[in-house]
């Protein structure tokens, strides 16, 4: 599912800003925080790559569960 997003421009006498805001629901999924320092990566002209320098732990842990081969199944 994807959460379409505008960019903005704010033009100034002799600046630009450009500004894309995340919606809460990613920034949350994400558990982003305030202030955080992020790296933008141009991947090609159609994707942008959002790197994190510190990831937070995952708040669950998840077990892995082995797949069983088809000569195990009987």
């Amino acid at each position: 599912m994807g959460y379409p997003t505008k960019v903005q421009l704010i033009q100034r006498q002799e600046s630009q800003q450009w500004y894309i805001n995340f919606p809460a629901a990613i920034a949350q999924a994400m558990d982003f925080s305030k202030g955080e320092d992020v790296q933008w990566t141009i991947a090609d002209r159609g994707h942008l790559i959002l790197s994190r320098k510190a990831v937070p732990p995952t708040a669950i842990t998840l077990k892995k569960t082995p797949r069983f081969s088809k000569s195990s199944r009987a």
